[in-house]
């Protein structure tokens, strides 16, 4: 069995910030502007619609992960309970949207250095973390999880002070001459709809992608320590974690400042921080946005090499990918994975001001809407599989089934909607479409779909 070969290296502090980890990224310590400058104080709502759906979906996986704690969770779901092309589709979306993650991630490395130390060409600092970030995962799947574990911990401490900070100017202004700010700034320029539903409509499939991650967490059954208690607790506590601080932070952020002039202040974080007499803000904030591109390459290798792995141990990818080394870490897909962000770096290197990674970034997005899709719909046939008998006594059943599981895809049906028909998004759908159309030729062209049956 596949969590019986792997090493069970990562203990339950490490599971929750993995996930917790995967899913803030620097998008949030950017402010989010572009978001909220196309719904206004609305996006709150679609922060918490999205949120509704990641609960949904947590709690789907969390069920599934208590019976069936395997590595690659959702593709290995998709793989046995809907059909083989969903496994093998699921599992290659899921590289390609950390692969391209991985890539706009270290890259950005490069520009963060150059803050302090502008004669480094950026190039040269991508490499570098790189090597050290690709080292931590080959060695062994405990020292990722470190990594992981201390990036996500500068994250949620930078976004606790922020809030802090942010709630003391609302309610008694601090930083503000002593006059409490207040929560008018929801509704005094424009509403709280300024740009309508179709703004908020827009506005969610960009919220929909900001919270892709968070089931990182299940890509790490096959290796946590004591998987039950460890899946269990990671899923339960980062749900409400997440929530509280996107939400919490969004809420501050447009309470504070005017949405419509967030795209031209900077980092509302630097702002809010330079405001109590922080002096170092911008050098704290360049540090922490550092460290979260950091954390989603780190994050990009590690469920890249697990994906693959998955993949080959289902005979849908080359059976190199599914040998580990000593140390339990499949290090073939890791290579391979490292290889291609290499290339991507060389590239950028060649063509920096090319829009070429815009472009496979935004293809990304779509594809990584897939293990939610795949999750909500292998339920049906994982409750069957396992009987009422066992359902009955399961100690984590996801709520409202099956309407639950309706919504979450009636949502990701809007959301695709919404990418369609909003020109900002249009292309990233399209791309994405092209990405799966790829990767379903090639599941028929090279006969893998001769070589397994759902089981």
């Amino acid at each position: 069995m596949e969590e019986e070969v792997m090493k069970r290296g990562l203990k339950s502090r490490h599971v929750e910030m993995i996930a917790l980890g995967g899913t803030i990224g620097v998008g949030l310590f950017m402010g989010s502007a572009s978001t909220i400058q196309t719904a206004g104080p609305s996006v709150l709502l679609c922060y918490a619609i999205a949120g509704l759906v990641m609960f949904f979906i947590m709690r789907i996986m969390g069920e599934m992960l208590y019976l069936e704690p395997v590595t690659g969770s959702f593709a290995a779901y998709g793989y046995r309970y809907i059909s083989p092309y969903m496994g093998y589709l699921t599992a290659w979306c899921y590289w390609f949207l950390w692969v391209t993650v991985g890539l706009a991630e270290v890259t950005a490395v490069g520009i963060y250095v150059k803050y302090w130390f502008p004669m480094i060409e950026p190039w040269v600092s991508a490499f570098s973390a790189l090597c050290i970030i690709a080292l931590a995962n080959i060695l062994s799947v405990k020292y990722y999880g470190e990594f992981e574990f201390w990036f996500a911990f500068i994250k949620v401490a930078t976004i606790v002070m922020m809030l802090l900070i942010g709630f003391g100017m609302i309610f008694f202004g601090i930083g503000n001459h002593g006059v409490a700010m207040g929560f008018s700034n929801l509704w005094v320029n424009g509403g709280f709809f300024p740009h309508g539903m179709k703004g908020m409509l827009a506005a969610l499939c960009v919220v929909a992608a900001a919270f892709q991650g968070v089931e990182l967490v299940g890509i790490t059954a096959g290796e946590a320590q004591n998987p039950k208690h460890t899946l269990v607790r990671a899923v339960k506590n980062i749900v409400w974690r997440i929530l509280i601080f996107y939400i919490g932070a969004i809420l501050v952020i447009i309470s504070i400042y005017p949405w419509n002039q967030l795209g031209t202040m900077g980092s509302p974080f630097v702002t809010t921080f330079s405001r109590v007499g922080i002096t170092a803000a911008a050098g704290i904030i360049n540090f922490v946005i550092l460290t979260a591109a950091l954390s989603g390459c780190n994050s990009g290798i590690y469920s890249c090499g697990r994906m693959l792995y998955t993949l080959a141990k289902n005979g849908q990818a080359p059976s190199v990918f599914a040998r580990l080394s000593a140390s339990g870490v499949p290090r073939n897909g890791i290579y391979f994975t490292i290889g291609c962000l290499v290339i991507g770096i060389i590239l950028n290197y060649l063509i920096p001001d090319s829009k070429l990674f815009l472009y496979i970034y935004s293809a990304s997005v779509f594809p990584g809407m897939v293990a939610w899709f795949v999750l909500a719909a292998s339920q049906k046939k994982f409750r069957e599989k396992w009987g009422e008998k066992v359902m009955a006594a399961h100690p984590f059943k996801s709520p409202l089934y099956p309407y639950a599981n309706y919504f979450c895809i009636v949502f990701l049906v809007l959301v695709t909607i919404g990418m369609w028909v909003n020109p900002d998004t249009k292309m990233s759908l399209v791309a994405g479409w092209i990405f799966i159309a790829a990767v379903t030729a090639g599941y028929y062209i090279f006969g893998i779909y001769k070589r397994g049956r759902a089981e």
